[in-house]
């Protein structure tokens, strides 16, 4: 039998989520310099919160000046018995 999501460990369930709680706002406000302690925290600014993208493949290197990059693959295969 498989497990509820909602009971499954807190680190599987970390997920971007387009909605912080209140105490997430004021940590993030906290790192950015915008909060104070004797502010309440009813009423905060809002916060950006933008998902991150995934990271770009790396270019291939550029082949040498005589070489095309579809002649190299052909010259490696074997021939066909």
């Amino acid at each position: 039998m498989s497990v509820d999501r909602s009971l499954r460990m807190k680190s599987s369930l970390a997920r971007h989520r387009n909605v912080l709680s209140r105490a997430e706002r004021v940590a993030i406000l906290k790192s950015s310099g915008g909060w104070d302690d004797s502010r309440s925290p009813l009423g905060l600014p809002k916060v950006s919160h933008r998902k991150p993208k995934a990271g770009k493949k790396a270019k291939k290197e550029a082949a040498p000046a005589g070489e095309t990059p579809a002649a190299a693959p052909a010259a490696a295969a074997k021939p066909a018995k």
